[in-house]
C-alpha cells in the first residue's frame, strides 16, 4: 500500500509539473463554474427541445445522478480522510498551485471527476451521437486533469471519482429508462381501461 501511495504522489508531481502562465489561467478557469454552468444550460436546453414530453423525467434523473455523485464523493472524503496534495506536509514546496488555490482538506475521491463523468456518461447514453460522446468525454477528462494541474488531487483521487461517476451515471440512466417504460405502460393501461369503459357504456 505504501508503494502504491508513493507511486500516486510521483505521478501527481509529473502531471503537476507543466506550469506556464497560459495554462495556469486556462486550467484555473476550466476547473470552475464558468465552464460548468454554460455547458449544463446548453445541454438541458437541447434535452428540452429534442425530448419534449420526456424532458422532465430526463432532467430529473440527470439531476439525481449529479446530486448523488456530489454527495457520495463528499461522504467518501470524510470517511477516508486522505489529505489533498496541497495539504500534505511531505509535498510542501513540491506541488505547484495556481493563485493560492488549495481547495478543501480531503481529496479522495474527486467530486469534479465524479460529477463530470456522471454527467458525461448519462448524456452520452441519452444522445447516442459519436461526436457528442467524444466531445463530452474529452471535456470530462480535461476537467479531471485540471484538478491535478492545480495540485488539489492525486491521480488516485481522479480514478476513484471517475469510477464513482460512471457507475452512478450508468445506473441512473437505466433506472430512468425503466421508470419511463413503466410509466408509459401505466398510462397505456389507464387509457385502455377508460376506452373499454366507454365502449361498454355505449353498447
Amino acid at each position: 500500500m505504501e508503494q502504491l501511495i508513493e507511486f500516486d504522489k510521483q505521478l501527481l508531481l509529473f502531471f503537476n509539473g507543466f506550469h506556464t502562465p497560459f495554462w495556469d489561467n486556462f486550467f484555473y478557469t476550466f476547473s470552475g463554474t464558468m465552464i460548468w454552468i454554460p455547458i449544463a444550460v446548453l445541454i438541458c436546453g437541447v434535452i428540452i427541445k429534442t425530448k419534449k414530453k420526456d424532458a422532465f423525467f430526463i432532467l430529473l434523473f440527470l439531476s439525481i445522478a449529479i446530486v448523488l455523485s456530489d454527495q457520495i464523493s463528499t461522504l467518501i472524503k470524510t470517511l477516508v480522510e486522505r489529505p489533498r496534495p496541497t495539504r500534505e506536509v511531505t509535498l510542501q514546496g513540491l506541488v505547484q498551485t495556481v493563485k493560492g488555490y488549495l481547495a478543501g482538506r480531503y481529496g479522495f475521491v474527486s467530486s469534479h471527476a465524479s460529477n463530470s463523468f456522471a454527467f458525461a456518461l448519462f448524456s452520452a447514453l441519452l444522445f447516442r451521437h459519436c461526436t457528442y460522446t467524444c466531445t463530452i468525454f474529452v471535456w470530462a477528462t480535461i476537467n479531471s486533469y485540471s484538478r491535478m494541474y492545480l495540485g488539489v488531487h492525486y491521480p488516485g483521487d481522479i480514478l476513484g471519482g471517475i469510477f464513482l461517476g460512471l457507475t452512478l451515471g450508468g445506473l441512473m440512466f437505466y433506472a430512468m429508462k425503466r421508470f419511463i417504460v413503466q410509466l408509459l405502460l401505466m398510462v397505456a393501461t389507464f387509457i385502455c381501461y377508460i376506452l373499454t369503459r366507454k365502449l361498454k357504456d355505449n353498447s
